[in-house]
């Protein structure tokens, strides 16, 4: 593991978890509240917060590791917005699909869902190309 990598997962990391509290703490939380017995009661969540810093330390490096293995030498931004959207496609788009087929969110809240958390995966993708911006394309 190079030193880029381990800087490009920390950075990821906390720009994952704050823009993930952004988008599920603040912009959809009025939504979740709506729904409480679907979600945990907050203080009965809190008991699992450990497991939520692992999830975001998990899903930040393998973020930054799959773009380490696949940066090109293109330019930084549109890579990166491509790698976010490429990513939003894999994880944020089915998963929340899947997620509304089984449980019984209203479609707005799936939607918003998809749109916030997208928006955040294009977000990182290009806060991790920046960070890559100089790196030689892998061969």
């Amino acid at each position: 593991m190079n030193k880029k990598l381990v800087i490009a997962w920390v950075v990821i990391f906390f720009a994952w978890f704050v823009g993930s509290y952004v988008v599920h703490g603040v912009l959809l939380h009025p939504d979740y509240a709506q729904l409480p017995n679907l979600f945990r009661a907050e203080s009965d969540a809190q008991k699992y917060f450990p497991l939520m810093i692992l999830a975001h330390v998990i899903l930040a490096g393998a973020f930054a590791w799959i773009y380490a293995r696949g940066v090109e030498p293109k330019p930084w931004l549109a890579q990166g917005v491509r790698f976010g959207i490429a990513i939003a496609l894999l994880t944020i788009v089915p998963t929340y699909m899947i997620y509304f087929v089984v449980q019984p969110v209203p479609p707005e809240m799936a939607i918003k869902q998809i749109i916030f958390d997208g928006a955040l995966m294009v977000i990182l993708g290009t806060i991790v190309a920046w960070l890559y911006r100089d790196a030689p394309a892998r061969t």
